[in-house]
């Protein structure tokens, strides 16, 4: 979650683009779901973004059960799962291979194990080419995640984001790795300005990294290049 001023959608897209699953919550409320789903709702953009940004693997989390007419509607669910499904199909998602978790994050229903209160739910199941998998709560459906393979074999590829000159430490690149592997005292080349220079450090959230790998956001220090020979899309 993030908050919804424009000054933080930039801190979202670098958090999403980061992701390898998405958690999409809905609000089962009467009026909730509707707004979330209408032509310019947020379930309906957040699907669409996560997408976009390399989001593949996704759970819908079908939240507030408990306030649902009557509480802890089973056609309510129904009605909520076949709707995002057939969105999510649009935006290009597999619905076969997304699980639908009717939750209660404020009683904990289905979150942890499975809820006396819900008990029409008989579970989760997902097929994907990798396998099927089944559960009856939303932990279960977290640990089905298949972890994906990172393309740390191939050469470095790390799309600049934007370039920072930060006082007592210098040049700070900023950027996404795509493949291979990022080292302080890595010698690299920036393209197309063919800029050959020794990486220093690499920081990831103000954190020291011994090495970034393909799908890390960083920022890492370059010697003797100035600000201005760098630039956002250089590679």
């Amino acid at each position: 979650d993030a908050p919804g001023h424009r000054d933080f959608i930039k801190n979202m897209i670098t958090g999403t683009s980061q992701a390898d699953c998405a958690v999409l919550i809905v609000a089962a409320g009467t009026g909730e779901f509707e707004a979330g789903i209408s032509k310019n709702g947020q379930t309906r953009e957040h699907a669409l973004l996560a997408f976009t940004l390399g989001v593949k693997q996704l759970i819908v989390g079908v939240n507030k059960m408990d306030s649902t007419e009557p509480p802890y509607s089973e056609s309510r669910f129904e009605e909520i799962k076949k709707k995002v499904s057939s969105y999510i199909k649009k935006i290009g998602y597999n619905p076969a291979a997304v699980a639908f978790v009717p939750i209660s994050g404020w009683h904990g229903d289905n979150m942890l194990e499975h809820s006396p209160k819900m008990p029409w739910f008989k579970g989760w199941n997902i097929e994907r080419k990798e396998g099927k998998a089944e559960g009856r709560c939303l932990i279960e459906a977290l640990d089905a995640i298949l972890p994906p393979s990172r393309p740390t074999d191939k050469p470095l590829r790390l799309p600049l984001q934007d370039v920072y000159k930060i006082g007592g430490i210098g040049t700070v690149p900023v950027g996404r790795v795509e493949t291979g592997v990022l080292k302080p005292g890595t010698v690299v080349v920036f393209a197309p300005a063919n800029i050959t220079t020794e990486v220093k450090s690499v920081e990831m959230h103000h954190e020291a990294l011994q090495e970034a790998v393909p799908r890390d956001n960083v920022g890492f220090n370059v010697k003797n290049v100035s600000v201005k020979e760098l630039r956002r899309g250089h590679v």
